[in-house]
């Protein structure tokens, strides 16, 4: 939904927008999601793979972000060959990942996979900006509270099925500048919070 999207010049990408209302009925298929303080299965799960890859691609390319929102825990995939903080959730309708081209042309958007590999190509005319992230830092590293163990009538017993996977919390910040001609017309620091996050596992008692 959002590989061949052409972003005008002066306009406002949302992803929300873009992709629509995230349910089975619009094609989508259950996988994990973070709600209401839990990671549970739901419609739509995963797409923040895909916000995220286009949050890094728009942050490299030295576009204007305008909205941005951190998951509430760190989640291992996304530090995998990645520094920490470079992550977009979405959840529609209500947060949302927003950029800006601000570029005298058009900007489209190529999402594609290769294998399990998601990638996310922006391709327009260069003005000549030049992006340069610095590297994270981490602050306020707080342990995982202890694991959970909760009886589970559903399940047979003697099963155990982990649903929550311990995670570090952890202040995280970067910076990004972006130069044109010697001109510095981006200068901000991204700052996520990420809770701490204990590991949930489901006790079957299921006679």
């Amino acid at each position: 939904k959002i590989n061949g999207v052409l972003v005008p010049p002066g306009e406002v990408f949302s992803f929300n927008q873009t992709v629509g209302d995230i349910t089975a009925a619009t094609g989508f298929k259950q996988a994990y999601v973070i709600k209401g303080g839990r990671t549970v299965l739901d419609d739509g799960g995963g797409v923040c793979q895909d916000s995220t890859t286009l949050f890094r691609a728009v942050l490299n390319a030295g576009l204007p972000v305008l909205k941005r929102t951190a998951h509430a825990y760190r989640v291992g995939y996304y530090e995998q060959g990645f520094p920490v903080g470079l992550d977009a959730t979405v959840f529609y309708p209500s947060v949302d990942f927003q950029f800006k081209n601000d570029t005298p042309g058009h900007i489209l958007i190529q999402a594609y996979t290769a294998g399990t590999t998601l990638y996310v190509d922006l391709h327009g005319t260069s003005d000549g900006r030049v992006a340069q992230i610095s590297k994270s830092q981490i602050t306020n590293q707080t342990p995982a509270p202890p694991e959970l163990r909760q009886d589970d009538p559903t399940l047979p017993k003697g099963t155990i099925k982990q649903v929550d996977w311990a995670a570090q919390g952890a202040d995280v910040s970067f910076t990004r500048t972006v130069t044109r001609g010697g001109e510095t017309i981006i200068k901000e620091t991204w700052k996520s919070n990420y809770r701490p996050w204990q590991a949930i596992y489901l006790v079957g008692t299921k006679q």
